[in-house]
């Protein structure tokens, strides 16, 4: 066997969910080779390279993976997919938006997800919005697989030496195009990989409000999330919203700003280590999970918070 890891990279360095990635692949199986696909990505490639326990990386340079897109990078993967056992990616957008295409390509079911390997063709996946737990068994002759990061612990990103071998792209698929993007720019922390995440809720009431949580955050060093509730309402942009169907975020500290606590939402935190609510309303179900709550107006606490910090 052999596992094909695709990396989530930005060209120049590789993200660090793909770490996490390449531990679920090394506890599938030892030989591990990662996919660097884009355009001038060979610095991505090199780092790509000393990630401990990656056996090879294969690196397809060529314009129409400038941009990920995903019908392009899909049938790449396609093309090399016969000589691996296993292909993995991070279960973030970019891995989302590509392996189901590779697992259509391919005919195989995708197995999306997973939280641990029991192993070769065994794994576990959260189902129900994390209220229950699948063991999943594949009898597809090539599994195609996005990992949870939070799940795994991530390899070093030093002390490998894997050979760098340079393949031929696939080319445009002709599928799609690419028009343009809009970026936000922020010195905070990457939601998904922060230490300290504070996030706010519906009970912020207006955008102008949310401008407390990224005071704070400031303060702290911290990544800003949301609820699905504010995002809906137009509070901040969907880029910032945790849970099952946002980011799941594993950090060190989450605070969770006038969130009631919805299931989705709990499904998306429950990995992190101390969870601290801050809430008006004391049967708010983000009570049941925290291990520090505040009952309290969020107006008057977030201010003090400002003060001592």
């Amino acid at each position: 066997m052999a596992v094909l890891v695709l990396a989530e990279h930005d060209h120049k360095a590789i993200r660090p969910v793909t770490l996490h990635t390449a531990s679920a692949a090394i506890q599938i199986d030892g030989e591990v080779t990662v996919l660097i696909a884009g355009e001038h990505c060979g610095a991505a490639a090199d780092a790509a390279a000393k990630i401990a326990g990656v056996v090879k990386v294969l690196c397809a340079d060529d314009a129409a993976y400038g941009h990920h897109l995903a019908e392009n990078v899909a049938w790449l993967v396609k093309t090399l997919a016969g000589d691996y056992s296993h292909i993995l990616a991070p279960a973030t957008t970019f891995g989302k938006n590509i392996l189901p295409r590779t697992a259509a390509l391919l005919d195989v079911a995708q197995i999306s997800d997973i939280i641990s390997v029991e192993g070769p063709d065994t794994f576990r996946r959260p189902i129900y919005a994390g209220n229950a737990i699948a063991t999943v068994r594949s009898s597809d002759p090539i599994k195609v697989i996005t990992v949870r990061g939070t799940a795994f612990e991530a390899v070093a990103a030093e002390g490998g030496g894997a050979a760098v071998e340079v393949i031929e792209g696939t080319g445009d698929a002709g599928y799609s195009s690419f028009v343009g993007w809009e970026l936000s720019r922020s010195d905070r922390p990457e939601l998904a990989s922060a230490r300290v995440v504070i996030s706010g809720g519906r009970g912020l009431q207006n955008s102008e409000s949310f401008k407390l949580i990224e005071a704070v955050a400031d303060k702290l060093g911290a990544a800003v999330g949301a609820s699905r509730a504010a995002v809906d309402s137009g509070f901040v942009s969907n880029d910032f919203q945790v849970g099952q169907t946002g980011r799941i975020v594993a950090p060190d500290l989450y605070i969770a700003v006038g969130i009631s606590g919805a299931i989705q939402h709990l499904a998306g935190i429950k990995d992190s280590k101390v969870i601290v609510a801050i809430n008006k309303d004391e049967e708010a179900p983000i009570f049941q999970v925290a291990d520090y709550g505040l009952v309290a107006d969020l107006f008057e606490v977030l201010p003090e918070m400002m003060k001592k910090l």
